[in-house]
């Protein structure tokens, strides 16, 4: 239903795209003539001309389609959508750059490098623009996707939210089907519920329903079944949203083994490719940021060792990626015995049913240990777990395994990720917001992953120590 209701809006994309690009080339030839950097510039033999425009647009085309910058499943959230195109644009360049090698070699350096440059800039602008454009306006001349929910129940609900999000692309949500007394005739969320599952050939018809989206628990596969036949004469289309969310641990995948479809409902959240380039942004960030921070933990640690007696370093034992332990470092921020006085305040907080034993006056913590934490300079010790490969720099928190033993099976699906240094729920309520209570936020970041959203989140905590926000 998402590739016939975004069918405008791609082949939009795509002119724009190219126009762009050729748009890009041709600046890139006018920049080349207005800017006298490196050799002098011979129109004749450093220049462009039609072969090459072309070859820029098959390039483009090709690595564009290839990364799946057209498919409006994969471009749905935007930052996925500037993720392939970033690296549509690095593919393309090298078959750009290829190309002329074999061909037009006497083409200006410079000239493809203020190109490449102007066409990341262009095409991450066009898009942006076109998302803006079409959620203002283009809605309404596309054709509508008319969905009718079977099930108004929590799974129904949710699909409906999604396909609500994105009416932008020509999805409208008509109503829903249940057979429930409760729910017929109620509105849930401003749909109406239309009547029971029996209805659905007349209500199919009364509304132009396009497409139906069958969302019943696992036990009603014998009304699914009934639903089907009922409608199977008619012209519409039918998809199934199965109730697998309790099962799934990360991300669910569909593939075909032969004839029979599989659901993937415990896969790797990061991709062998993603990972590489995780942990490459890692190391090379943390290598610089160690580097450049040595002068920082030479005062750090002299301020504490003349403020309280102890060691400088504090280590605890936390949990990391897959549920494997690990020595966790930081700067001392506590009085020496404070560790033991940790855990029976964890311990009295679990007997409680409290999770949230932080509190911004605790008398644990040392005066230079309050500024550390404040500034968040007490972290810097992990940058070595990071290049130790024990953490990532973006990642869920790593947990104490105490709280960990009263986790609840759904919430170890935290682990499925590196533990980071800093994570989602911490640029937005840092302290202020337990992270026991709410691992419905590192569930978000697996299930949202990219690396588009590490930098994001990377920036997003340089922002929140700045203003020392919920932080002690």
């Amino acid at each position: 239903m998402l590739q016939r209701a975004s069918f405008r809006y791609t082949l939009a994309l795509y002119i724009l795209d190219m126009a762009a690009t050729l748009g890009s080339l041709y600046a890139a030839l006018l920049a080349r003539r207005a800017w006298p950097l490196g050799k002098v510039f011979v129109e004749r033999y450093g220049g462009l001309n039609p072969v090459i425009f072309a070859t820029a647009l098959v390039a483009w085309t090709v690595a564009l389609v290839a990364s799946g910058a057209y498919d409006p499943r994969r471009i749905l959230r935007t930052e996925r959508e500037l993720t392939r195109v970033l690296v549509a644009i690095a593919i393309a360049s090298l078959l750009f750059a290829g190309a002329l090698y074999f061909s037009y070699r006497a083409v200006s350096r410079l000239l493809v490098v203020y190109f490449i440059l102007l066409d990341t800039v262009a095409l991450v602008t066009v898009r942006l623009l076109l998302r803006i454009l079409w959620r203002s306006i283009g809605v309404r001349r596309l054709p509508t996707s008319r969905i009718l929910i079977i099930g108004a129940g929590a799974l129904g609900q949710d699909m409906a939210r999604s396909f609500q999000q994105h009416a932008w692309m020509g999805l409208e949500v008509v109503g829903f089907l249940d057979d429930d007394p409760a729910k017929q005739g109620q509105d849930i969320g401003d749909i109406p519920v239309l009547g029971s599952l029996q209805d659905a050939p007349r209500i199919v018809a009364e509304h132009g329903i396009t497409d139906v989206v069958l969302a019943l628990p696992l036990r009603a596969h014998r009304e699914m079944a009934n639903v089907v036949a009922r409608l199977e004469q008619l012209p519409v289309n039918i998809k199934v949203a199965p109730d697998l969310g309790p099962l799934v641990f990360y991300r669910m995948t569909v593939e075909t083994f032969g004839d029979i479809p599989l659901i993937g409902l415990k896969e790797p959240v990061i991709r062998p490719y993603q990972r590489a380039l995780k942990r490459m942004m890692d190391v090379t960030i943390s290598a610089v940021a160690l580097l450049l921070s040595l002068p920082a933990w030479l005062l750090i640690a002299l301020a504490i060792k003349l403020d309280s007696p102890g060691p400088v370093i504090f280590r605890q034992q936390r949990v990391g990626e897959g549920g494997k332990l690990f020595t966790m470092y930081k700067f001392r921020t506590m009085h020496v015995g404070a560790e033991q006085m940790e855990r029976n305040i964890v311990e009295t907080a679990l007997a409680q049913g409290e999770r949230h034993f932080k509190s911004p006056a605790d008398p644990r913590v040392t005066r230079v240990g309050r500024f550390l934490r404040r500034t968040s300079l007490d972290e810097l010790p992990q940058l070595w777990n990071v290049l130790k490969g024990e953490m990532s720099l973006v990642g869920p928190r790593p947990e104490l395994p105490a709280f960990v033993e009263h986790y609840e099976p759904w919430q170890r699906k935290r682990f499925g990720v590196p533990q980071g240094l800093t994570g989602w729920w911490q640029v937005h309520e840092r302290s202020d917001k337990p992270m026991y209570w709410h691992t419905e936020d590192d569930l978000y970041y697996i299930q949202n992953y990219s690396l588009l959203l590490d930098i994001r989140i990377l920036l997003l905590t340089a922002l929140a120590v700045i203003r020392g926000r919920g932080a002690y």
